[in-house]
């Protein structure tokens, strides 16, 4: 019996890295949004880097998958 490739698409994991990215983009543009005095836009802002962010982190770590 073989184990999986490290390159194979694991759905779940692909999901989690998604979160975590989008999670700690959300959090820092929070708090450098509170550092500037507008935490709603940073949170805003975090967000899209977040999204952004994400799919680019997915696409690197599962590349060899698609």
């Amino acid at each position: 019996m073989q184990a999986a490739s490290p390159s194979s698409l694991n759905p779940a994991g692909a999901g989690g890295l998604l979160l975590a990215v989008l999670v700690a983009c959300i959090g820092a543009g929070l708090a450098v949004g509170w550092a500037a005095g507008s935490a709603g836009i940073g949170a805003l802002v975090g967000s899209l880097a977040g999204i952004l962010g994400g799919i680019f982190a997915v696409y690197r770590r599962y590349r060899g998958a698609f």
